[in-house]
């Protein structure tokens, strides 16, 4: 799988936080990853390795999205722009094999593909915005 396969995979694991339980979730990857046919077991051990790595990062995510968001906190937004966001700011944070433009490119793809009208542009200019942060 390419890049961006595998990222849409860690995307919808991410998505499935906001429906179950947090107890119930290495259940649910298991099942994610045992019916992934195309996927070799490194593609299945990346997507595994990454949904863990973001998803222990959430509240730290979220506590940055609500500062650097006005009007827009964690718990107005959509829940496909949020996960987008969660794992966008995962890879520019503290995934060191992504560089910041392609994580912002790679989120804004997508919102095109699951968000509505206006979620490209929303999830693009709040990742430019953190990506212009020098504190970070």
């Amino acid at each position: 799988m390419v890049r961006r396969e595998l990222r849409e995979h860690i995307f919808k694991m991410l998505f499935q936080i906001e429906f179950n339980e947090t107890s119930d979730m290495p259940e649910h990857l298991l099942l994610y990853l045992d019916n992934l046919q195309s996927a070799s077991e490194d593609d299945r051990d990346y997507i595994k390795r990454k949904f863990e790595a973001a998803s222990q990062k959430i509240p730290e995510i979220d506590c940055i999205l609500n500062e650097k968001t006005s009007g827009w906190k964690t718990t107005r937004m959509n829940k496909v722009d949020l996960t987008i966001l969660r794992l966008a700011v995962y890879e520019m944070k503290w995934d060191d094999e992504v560089p910041k433009r392609v994580a912002i490119n790679e989120a804004v793809e997508l919102a095109k593909r699951f968000s509505g009208k206006e979620g490209p542009s929303f999830v693009n200019g709040v990742l430019a915005k953190l990506a212009g942060d020098k504190e970070d």
